[in-house]
């Protein structure tokens, strides 16, 4: 079950998700930070929660649109800023702390798209995460306002990482992911990607017919269910 809970931003409420393993799962839990695609927090990420609360995990996606009331997708995503962002993540990352399940020295990130981007980019620049998860991670080398891209920050990352990526994208396409994979290489950041022949962006995305692609799909999710396990140890 989801449910809604609330952080504090710079003094402004933020909203978040939370999803709670079952009492089947006893004891202390990791959690994991889910960062939102474009669409925010909709189906596509309340499935992830769920999944992730399914296998023991406790899961909260803040709500990165805090600040903008704009109504199209495009322009909230316009409006994100990467600092905003770190605020954010910060918080949910504060809240889990404060709840009585959550094993606090065992936290990961994880995200989708933007949220993908997100993941790489907190993961370099927060230390305390013990594993990034990354799906098709665009507009890497590009900072949202004032700063350092996602790209700079992959050689501060001190956590393991998994990624997926769709051979057939263009955002990330696959020669940017051949950059992702030298530079944490190049820096010592353990690391595992996969990619998918016949996949585009987004092709996890069950609600969009045109991009999903249930095999690739199903195929990630075992493997990142697999590899949690090993770094998180529910």
């Amino acid at each position: 079950m989801i449910e809604t809970v609330g952080a504090t931003v710079a003094g402004q409420p933020m909203r978040l998700r939370l999803a709670r393993p079952d009492g089947a799962f006893a004891g202390p839990r990791p959690a994991l930070l889910v960062l939102h695609h474009k669409h925010g927090l909709d189906v596509f990420t309340e499935a992830c929660l769920t999944r992730l609360a399914a296998a023991g995990y406790i899961a909260a996606a803040p709500d990165l649109y805090h600040r903008t009331d704009a109504a199209s997708y495009d322009d909230k995503m316009a409006s994100l800023r990467d600092t905003d962002i770190l605020d954010d993540a910060e918080a949910t990352v504060g809240f889990l702390k404060t709840e009585p399940m959550v094993r606090r020295e065992t936290i990961g990130v994880l995200g989708h798209c933007m949220g993908g981007r997100m993941s790489f980019m907190l993961a370099g620049a927060l230390p305390g995460f013990s594993a990034a998860a990354v799906f098709y991670s665009g507009s890497m080398f590009k900072a949202w306002g004032d700063g350092v891209t996602p790209f700079e920050r992959l050689k501060d990352i001190r956590c393991p990482v998994i990624g997926f990526f769709g051979n057939d994208d263009k955002n990330p396409a696959p020669a940017d992911v051949d950059r992702f994979d030298g530079e944490l290489t190049r820096h010592g950041v353990r690391h595992a990607f996969h990619r998918y022949d016949g996949a585009a962006h987004a092709f996890q995305s069950f609600q969009t017919p045109a991009l999903y692609r249930p095999a690739q799909s199903d195929d990630a999710w075992a493997k990142l269910m697999a590899w949690l396990a090993d770094e998180l140890k529910p």
